[in-house]
């Protein structure tokens, strides 16, 4: 089992800059996919990125391209997204995953651990 705890949302500025955490406990990860997506209100959840713990290879949706940037860092079993220029579209609950896979994915059924989630409001 592979508990994933987010941290670092909140609000921000049309334009500026927030940066989530995900720590990952439990079963130790030595491999596999780690990922964010993010559901606004009354959409569906979506994908925003996602990385290969073991190499480092990113994904991202077309949405967050450029603005977006995916990373973690294995000595602290933490994965980390920062997000630039912000956008009011960006509102949303951010959630953490992970997936035991190791084939790089933006698909949210690949992922089976899931964190409780953290808001980022974006203000235009």
């Amino acid at each position: 089992q592979v508990q994933l705890v987010e941290s670092g949302g909140g609000s921000g500025q049309a334009g500026g800059s927030l940066r989530l955490s995900c720590v990952a406990s439990g079963r130790t990860f030595s491999g596999g996919l780690l990922g964010w997506f993010r559901q606004a209100p009354g959409k569906e959840r979506e994908s925003v990125a996602t990385i290969t713990w073991t190499w480092g290879f990113t994904s991202y949706a077309d949405s967050v391209k450029g603005r977006f940037t995916i990373s973690r860092d294995s000595a602290k079993n933490t994965m980390y997204l920062q997000m630039n220029n912000l956008k009011a579209e960006d509102t949303a609950v951010y959630y953490c995953a992970a997936s035991a896979s190791t084939i790089p994915s933006l698909r949210l059924g690949d992922f089976d651990y899931w964190g409780q989630g953290t808001q980022v409001t974006v203000s235009s």
